[in-house]
């Protein structure tokens, strides 16, 4: 019986963390993963200081894209790969022609020259190779611009049939980043304010008074430099001899969105995260110069005068 119950609970517990596991995800698999650590660490500021702080984060929807793909053509002259790399252009653009929410720009990257190698025999002396031109290379990107984030499924296939499968890059815009910065630093000052009354109260201190420094920034991410990569496997441990060859399969690598966490920050804007979005940081700080106590005990003069009376001096040092 004592048996059968410790085999049940050990299958709970195997249970339990298989499900643990499929709710962190595979990218937790990898050793190679290391996050920050998520204790709160408090400091004490300088003796005759004090910082107070605050710290938001503002999640924002983008309401434009722009695509940019690559193509390259390469041909035996200029004319030849002109012609080939405008009819795959042209073959895009008629499609997206009738379109209202599609600008596409055509951005000419490079037209070079190819070359290769021929080999020269010749009965008395060594192998010689020359370099020969044999014809050309023309890159173009393509630029699409567009405002709904599931056009571009749509626009895949298109591209396919014009043997454009290289998607560089997708950029993000806002038309209300100006506004979000002031957002952002206006509820940044309200919670600042309450902070410093705070302190006041706490430490019983007029911070009126006393002499301030500020400083303040924001900072804006996009998606496109926000993505990382991890390889999720299982290799066996072999214990080879000497002069083993081994031979190892291609992993799959796996790209995926990673936004900045919102644990440090005092308040944010649209906290959950769906789709990849601009993410806007302010952090403002005041440093606070409090007067540090004087340990030196006054000395008190007193004057007295001829009738006999008794009058405090102040006598500046």
């Amino acid at each position: 019986m004592l048996t059968k119950y410790l085999l049940w609970i050990f299958l709970l517990l195997h249970e339990c963390t298989a499900l643990m596991a499929q709710h962190s995800g595979n990218v937790n698999y990898q050793n190679a993963i290391r996050y920050t650590d998520t204790n709160i660490n408090t400091v004490f500021s300088g003796s005759d200081e004090l910082l107070v702080g605050v710290k938001g984060l503002a999640n924002v929807k983008a309401d434009g894209y722009v695509a940019v793909f690559s193509l390259t053509q390469v041909g035996k002259t200029t004319a030849e790969v002109t012609q080939l790399i405008d009819q795959r252009i042209e073959q895009v653009t008629s499609s997206l022609k009738n379109r209202t929410d599609v600008t596409v720009y055509v951005d000419l990257v490079s037209f070079v020259p190819k070359y290769e190698y021929e080999m020269e025999k010749k009965a008395f002396s060594k192998k010689t190779y020359n370099e020969i031109p044999t014809g050309f290379e023309l890159k173009k990107n393509l630029h699409i611009q567009y405002k709904d984030p599931d056009l571009l499924n749509e626009l895949m296939p298109i591209l396919a049939n014009a043997e454009m499968y290289d998607l560089v890059r997708v950029d993000y815009f806002s038309n209300n980043l100006e506004t979000i910065k002031r957002d952002l630093m206006q509820k940044a000052k309200t919670i600042l304010q309450e902070k410093m009354k705070n302190y006041q109260s706490l430490l019983n201190i007029n911070i009126d008074t006393t002499a301030k420094r500020l400083t303040d920034g924001y900072r804006v991410l996009y998606p496109t430099e926000m993505y990382r990569s991890y390889e999720a496997y299982n290799s066996a441990n072999l214990e080879l001899k000497k002069n083993m060859n081994v031979q190892n399969v291609d992993k799959n690598v796996t790209q995926y969105y990673q936004p900045v966490l919102d644990k440090e920050f005092d308040f944010v804007v649209n906290p959950i995260v769906l789709e990849p979005v601009i993410q806007v940081m302010y952090e403002i700080k005041v440093r606070v110069l409090q007067e540090s106590p004087s340990n030196t005990p006054k000395n008190n003069y007193i004057l007295v005068t001829p009738t006999g009376e008794l009058r405090d001096l102040n006598i500046a040092k």
